[in-house]
């Protein structure tokens, strides 16, 4: 994938959250968060949330340009969660957020995790979020982990075989 200019390779890196890029990325993500859901419905980490041990993060790298992210947070020694996938707005429906979720899901196998679970929003705005967890074999579930019952949430989980 190019992102214009020279030919570049779309790359997926761990990465310890410690440069602007990033954090410039995240920051927009946490605003836009805001800015759709109720502050009490936002379960978007910030970089400091994300910098707990329990946390693994990728960036998706076109060049030097940061246009995609996710994550996933071990919640105990079977299951995680996935956290921040957030693709660049000029990047929508380019295969980034698959290319992610399709690598979030290996490493999690290679891990050893057999579920992965999520939330998302249940606004229009996130439906091609969960059309796109859906395609990945995520189905609806119960609130996991710390969340509750919310109607601005959707909660999704998968068996990793």
């Amino acid at each position: 994938m190019s992102g214009g200019g020279e030919s570049s390779e779309l790359r997926i890196v761990v990465d310890d959250l410690s440069g602007a890029r990033i954090a410039a990325f995240l920051g927009e993500h946490v605003r836009q968060m805001r800015s759709l859901t109720p502050l009490e419905s936002v379960h978007a980490l910030d970089l400091d949330g994300l910098r707990k041990p329990e946390v693994t993060f990728w960036s998706a790298m076109d060049g030097e340009h940061v246009v995609g992210c996710g994550a996933i947070k071990r919640l105990d020694p079977e299951h995680a969660e996935l956290k921040s996938m957030r693709t660049d707005a000029r990047r929508k429906r380019s295969g980034i957020a698959s290319l992610l979720l399709a690598h979030i899901i290996a490493e999690a196998r290679r891990r050893g995790f057999s579920r992965l679970s999520l939330e998302t929003g249940s606004g229009e705005f996130f439906l091609p979020a969960r059309r796109l967890y859906e395609k990945f074999g995520f189905a609806h579930c119960e609130p996991f982990a710390d969340y509750r019952p919310d109607p601005n949430s959707v909660f999704m989980t998968r068996t990793l075989r």
